[in-house]
């Protein structure tokens, strides 16, 4: 009897061991654990909604209206076209968003064209337009921000920005500073040479 009972034991020691093992029975008791609780991506995937009008409004809160709505790939660019980041969305408003307002698909990324808050937005997206690139001529860079001016050029190239007022300020934050002057000129040719931007911060006059 005493050896009927341990061998018993035993085998289902053994069979509760391999169902332990077994991937199949682990994979099932996941998914049944999470069934029910999709994640964001599992929700957008081949689903459709209706993507709320977000312009008007501060960036986070436009962020935040687009996730409760289920649209979770979410971007943003400087409308100005000056390249700065928005570190801090309470302190950026939208101005433009593609796609619009209306049906469209949650795996889509909604990307939002801001400014501060203290400035008025463009009548165009100037962060959506293609940027000048330099090839074998200068693109024309005068009005543009350094940070921008510096993108159209190879990742090696040498540039040298001096403050056109003569103060000899040191140029830190690029995106906050517009080319004055280029060397060189739009049109001439270029193959690498260095290139110097003279420069005074938007809300100043190029002298």
């Amino acid at each position: 009897m005493r050896r009927t009972l341990a061998a018993t034991i035993t085998v289902a020691a053994i069979c509760l061991s391999l169902a332990a093992c077994d991937p199949a029975s682990t994979g099932a008791s996941k998914a049944s654990a999470t069934a029910g609780s999709p994640t964001p991506d599992d929700a957008a995937e081949g689903r459709t909604a209706t993507l709320p009008h977000l312009v008007g409004k501060g960036l986070q809160s436009a962020q935040d209206a687009a996730q409760t709505a289920g649209f979770y790939g979410l971007d943003s660019h400087d409308a100005l076209g000056r390249g700065r980041m928005q570190i801090l969305d309470r302190d950026w408003k939208v101005c433009t968003q593609k796609p619009g307002p209306g049906n469209a698909a949650t795996s889509v990324t909604v990307d939002l064209g801001a400014v501060k808050l203290s400035e008025d937005c463009p009548s165009a997206d100037q962060g959506a337009a293609e940027q000048p690139k330099a090839t074998d001529t200068m693109p024309n860079l005068r009005g543009k921000s350094v940070k921008v001016a510096r993108q159209a050029l190879e990742s090696g190239a040498s540039v040298t920005v001096k403050d056109v007022t003569g103060q000899d300020r040191f140029v830190v934050m690029e995106s906050n500073w517009k080319v004055c002057t280029q060397s060189p000129v739009a049109g001439a040719k270029y193959s690498g040479q260095p290139v110097t931007f003279g420069a005074t911060k938007f809300d100043e006059d190029c002298n």
